[in-house]
């Protein structure tokens, strides 16, 4: 299993709907607000064997709301 972060850009008055509907979901295993160019900062755990785009785009990108996505993908921790 690996994190993965992903921020997102939420259309203007938009951003608790949007959180909302991620817990609904049950996708973030956290979930925080953001200052700067994303509103969202979330992490999530996928499976190895899960592609990790699709999964996004079916889980995360199709939220009412969401304008914009940036994913980062986490190698090591130390």
């Amino acid at each position: 299993m690996r994190a993965v972060f992903v921020q997102l850009q939420v259309s203007p008055g938009r951003t608790y709907d949007v959180a909302d509907e991620l817990f609904k979901r049950e996708v973030a295993s956290e979930l925080y607000s953001t200052s700067g160019d994303y509103d969202l900062l979330m992490k999530i755990y996928i499976e190895d064997d899960v592609d990790i785009g699709k999964f996004i785009n079916d889980n995360v990108a199709n939220v009412p709301g969401i304008m914009r996505s940036l994913t980062t993908l986490t190698f090591k921790a130390f």
